[in-house]
Parts: structure tokens; sequence; C-alpha cells
């Protein structure tokens, strides 16, 4: 919308001020991150994209429980390396 209005209006944030009036947004502010957001993810704004984010999220989150995985796995790894070192009780 602000790309379509933006002609009509002196400056850039006066087109997002218009198109925050419009849609019932009270901050302009908040047009502007989707503005912004969009010309990312459009290739015409350096920055991560959209999809880029939300993969690294993903790969954050499967980081973060390979870890947890990991913590366990040790754990148990030096449990039952410590029960082997024990000596076998006889009945």
């Amino acid at each position: 919308m602000v790309a379509e209005i933006r002609p009509n209006y002196p400056t850039e944030w006066a087109a997002m001020k218009a198109v925050a009036a419009k849609l019932g947004i009270g901050a302009a502010e908040t047009v502007r991150t989707w503005v912004r957001k969009a010309e990312v993810d459009a290739g015409q704004r350096p920055g991560v994209t959209s999809d880029e984010a939300a993969e690294i999220k993903r790969l954050k989150a499967e980081n973060a429980e390979l870890r947890r995985a990991n913590e366990i796995l040790r754990a148990a790894s030096a449990f039952f390396a410590a029960e082997l070192g024990r000596p076998a009780k006889r009945s």
C-alpha cells in the first residue's frame, strides 16, 4: 500500500502515516517496520529475509536440542563407566 500511494505524498514517512491511519494502526512505526521487512524480502535492501530468519530460528532450536541430548548421553556414559568399574557383588 505504501508503494502504491507514495507518489501522492511528499515523503515516504507521510505515506506510511496515511497507510497506518487507513488501517487503523496507532503507530506508523509499525507500518515502517513492515515496509522495511518487505524490502529486505524483495532483495531491495540488505538484511536477513523472513525465510532466512525462520531457518536460523529452526536451526538454533535444533542445535539446543542436540546439546541437551549430548549432555544426557555424557552423563549416562559417565554413570555406566562408573558402574563397570565397580567390582561385581556376589550373592
